[in-house]
């Protein structure tokens, strides 16, 4: 299990030396010996933080420029070795371990657009003897990486994005996750509602995580399942609870949906191998979650919502799932936008102070503490409504549908589309495939919230069973359909829409990557 596969890519070393060094100066020498890197012999230091190494050349004149270029050092932080092996050299007529070649170390690079890479860096030596030093100093090292996973639980939705999920986890995630020395139980779900009836009831202490792979509605199925099973644990009623229990385990989202938003929102693209490497290494990012309630009753957990134009859309898609992914979602915007109309709504809202107010002021309400002096209503009629506690990222928004939200300020945005001719709707939502403000319309209002309630005003505008197409097959007469991570939600009655900062560790980049990529 320790030797290195034989198919491993590794890259050019020159790129190493694009990075910006570590401090050396003060750092304790573990090891020091020659290894071949590459074509060259080189000096080698392990230190600390870094692994360091430098061609061993011909003693040259000073002042050599090419000299000095050709013997220039270069490093990897240790902090980005997710697996060492030994590398071995294997013949038929061959019997026992092979002829020892040296050691590979598997490398975690960053690249482009947040981006990353697995790579290999292989250090030749032949001697038994000091390749086992080594070896045994890079396992140490690793081990000392508490904050990385061993053992994870997989829920694998095989229906996800033209049945491509299954494809996507066995060739691309779970053979870096072998490498990464990470056990795995793995469940292909079976239908909706599967993993949350599973996580219900599963035993989790064994694990450090779990990973959906899957699309947004999957994502969110498994949050929603995992906050359920931390208020279950806790002993804590969830229909009446104002500040839920933080999820007890990570969770790790391989985009292989149709949409990926949550996947997009939380690495800054929806890349599978990123997506893997960020479980691998440990990278934890609290997130912000919403919940969503009807009169003393809780809904779901959920990242983000839409009701008007976005509930109907997904409800009209819903109905047509024999289409491709991008068929249905097409046809449904055409066909909501082609019986445009807007929903009779009141809005109350709680203006975003500070997590720390939200946080104190829960503290000190009841369930039924709903009455507050800060609330503003807005009424009229409403096209959409979008209610976003993380920026949405997505292929039709890569600003993000809430661009100005981040993944854990502690707040929601919540945007706001009156009434206007359907030229003018068009126009909004074509601005958020460019550069240019989508808000800036004089039909559309946006807030930074903590808390918002939409109630319909009336049912004219809710599913009627005597319309020749039904938006959905379930939809009653007196159902509204929200929007919420992808996933249909019908409901006859107010929603009561609450934020709850960082209440579940998502596996990916850090805030500071996050905002990097969208100055970009």
């Amino acid at each position: 299990e320790e030797e290195a596969p034989p198919v491993a890519a590794a890259v050019p070393s020159v790129l190493w030396a694009s990075r910006l060094q570590p401090e050396a100066a003060a750092e304790q020498i573990l090891l020091r010996g020659i290894f071949e890197i590459g074509r060259d012999s080189c000096d080698v230091v392990l230190s600390e933080r870094a692994l360091r190494w430098r061609p061993i050349q011909p003693e040259r004149p000073a002042g050599d420029f090419q000299y000095d270029l050709l013997c220039k050092e270069e490093f990897i932080e240790l902090k980005d070795i997710f697996s060492v092996k030994l590398k071995r050299r294997y013949s038929a007529k061959q019997q026992g371990s092979g002829t020892l070649l040296g050691i590979t170390l598997f490398i975690c690079l960053k690249k482009e657009q947040n981006k990353l890479q697995d790579s290999t860096l292989d250090l030749i030596n032949l001697s038994e003897d000091h390749c086992d030093i080594w070896f045994r100093q890079f396992k140490k090292i690793l081990a000392g990486f508490s904050n990385r996973p061993k053992s994870l639980k997989i829920l694998l939705n095989p229906q996800s994005h033209k049945k491509e999920a299954t494809q996507v986890y066995y060739k691309k995630v779970e053979p870096l996750l072998k490498i990464a020395g990470i056990k795995t139980d793995v469940t292909i779900t079976e239908y909706e509602g599967h993993a949350l009836s599973l996580l219900k009831e599963c035993e989790l202490q064994g694990f450090d995580g779990v990973v959906c792979v899957g699309g947004d509605g999957s994502a969110s199925e498994v949050a929603h399942a995992l906050l359920l099973r931390a208020q279950k644990d806790a002993g804590v009623e969830a229909d009446s609870i104002l500040t839920p229990v933080q999820a007890q385990l990570p969770l790790g989202v391989i985009p292989a949906g149709s949409t990926n938003v949550l996947a997009h929102s939380l690495h800054g693209v929806p890349h599978v191998v990123t997506a893997t490497l960020h479980i691998i290494m440990g990278h934890v990012q609290p997130v912000d979650v919403c919940s969503f309630s009807t009169i003393g009753k809780l809904l779901r957990f959920g990242f983000s919502a839409m009701f008007g134009f976005g509930g109907r859309t997904l409800a009209l898609a819903e109905k047509h799932r024999w289409m491709s992914p991008n068929q249905r979602r097409d046809f449904a915007v055409i066909k909501a936008l082609a019986k445009l109309k807007p929903e009779d709504c009141e809005i109350s809202f709680l203006p975003f102070k500070s997590s720390q107010d939200l946080q104190e002021r829960r503290a000190q309400e009841s369930p039924k503490s709903d009455c507050n002096e800060q609330w503003q209503m807005i009424q009229g009629q409403f096209l959409n409504i979008s209610i976003m506690a993380i920026p949405c990222l997505c292929s039709v928004a890569p600003r993000g549908l809430a661009p100005n939200t981040r993944l854990n300020n502690g707040s929601m945005a919540l945007i706001i589309a009156r009434n206007t001719s359907r030229p003018e709707f068009i126009k909004h939502l074509k601005r958020y495939a460019s550069l240019k403000n989508q808000f800036n319309f004089p039909f559309i209002e946006t807030y930074t919230v903590e808390e918002v309630k939409v109630h319909p005003r009336n049912n004219t505008s809710a599913h009627n069973p005597e319309e020749e197409e039904r938006p959905h097959e379930t939809a009653s007469e007196n159902s509204f359909p929200w929007n919420v991570d992808g996933d249909l939600m019908e409901v006859a009655s107010e929603v009561h829409v609450r934020l709850h900062p960082r209440l579940i560790n998502l596996y990916g980049g850090s805030m500071e990557e996050m905002n990097d990529s969208k100055a970009t």
